[in-house]
């Protein structure tokens, strides 16, 4: 009895361990013009990535129009039908799990959260058009395995609004693909979104502020972190789901976790230092907890080697000291 009782115990270990579903480390796989090739799928195995976002995009022209483009010859292979399905199969084969995520993009950038239709007739043309977009690529992510399907990204003006048509949509999704679901709040959004209960994770594009500071230090961060983390935990409990965060990232500009959605072209300044810091501060709060399923770093171009740089103070880690710090953190989560 002496002896079976730590072999009891290392027993429970085990089980308690390989029960845990393995954490998503993932990269936001930015379409191109062209098919993605092995060299481009090695640099993403290269950091110990299990999982890529692949995001074929629709297009409207203005936030009060309801015509959405998608899937023609004018859009990039990569945006397209043809191309997600061959970036999927390419990393398929090298062992590499997808998230397909169709978007929306919105001329000169204007947030999709603030999508909303004028009238009763603009809103059915949206809601038909936007149908067609998400049970095409639901009908890829089936035809291809896909292991995750995201059924829409930061719309939250169209949820609010159009509840009934989001709940009928994942009805008619979950007719064609088999697999897990989910939704892309925005960090601000996700405590309204109404329909947790018919999705597989809550999905939060996770850009929260977390720190005042120019060059926030991993200590200052990690505090910033706290309430936030309380605030997911609530949320995971009262839907009994675990939170997944479809895009986060950090710029390596100054001020970087102040804002972290800011997106702006400007090019003053470069803060490899604030950018290392604020991943650092957040694997070392998320990546342990429970009720985190795990993320897709915003942004990864299938060009490594012309991708980001020190000249650089955009969002994708690529040649940056931020890189090795993801890479070092992803390969020691099992």
């Amino acid at each position: 009895m002496k002896y079976l009782l730590p072999l009891l115990f290392s027993i429970f270990l085990l089980q308690a361990c390989t029960s845990q579903p393995q954490k998503i480390k993932g990269v936001s796989y930015v379409a191109s013009g062209e098919p993605t090739t092995q060299e481009h799928v090695q640099e993403v195995k290269n950091i110990h990535a299990n999982y890529a976002a692949v995001m074929p995009f629709g297009f409207i022209r203005d936030l009060e129009n309801p015509e959405l483009h998608f899937n023609t010859d004018r859009q990039w292979f990569g945006e397209r039908r043809e191309g997600v399905k061959q970036y999927i199969e390419m990393l398929h084969q090298n062992n590499l799990q997808v998230m397909l995520k169709p978007q929306i993009w919105i001329s000169r950038g204007e947030f999709t959260g603030y999508l909303k239709m004028a009238s009763e007739e603009d809103w059915q043309v949206l809601e038909k058009s936007y149908k067609e977009f998400i049970l095409l690529y639901a009908e890829v992510a089936e035809e291809t395995n896909a292991q995750l399907f995201c059924i829409g990204t930061e719309l939250e003006q169209f949820t609010i609004h159009r509840a009934k048509f989001w709940n009928e949509l994942i009805l008619d999704v979950k007719k064609v693909y088999k697999g897990k679901l989910t939704y892309a709040a925005n960090w601000d959004e996700y405590k309204r979104v109404p329909f947790w209960g018919q999705l597989d994770y809550i999905g939060v594009d996770g850009y929260f502020p977390v720190s005042e500071l120019k060059t926030p230090t991993v200590e200052d961060a990690r505090k910033g972190w706290q309430p936030w983390k309380v605030e997911m935990q609530q949320i995971s409990e009262a839907n009994n789901k675990p939170i997944l965060f479809t895009e986060y990232g950090y710029r390596n500009i100054d001020f970087s976790g102040k804002e972290p959605w800011q997106s702006n072209r400007t090019e003053d300044g470069h803060n490899t230092e604030a950018q290392t810091n604020l991943y650092k501060a957040f694997f070392a709060e998320m990546y342990s907890e429970p009720w985190f399923a795990g993320g897709f770093i915003w942004k990864w171009f299938m060009d490594h080697k012309n991708a980001g740089g020190l000249h650089s103070n955009q969002f994708s880690p690529q040649n940056k000291p931020a890189q090795q710090e993801i890479k070092e953190h992803f390969k020691a989560q099992h």
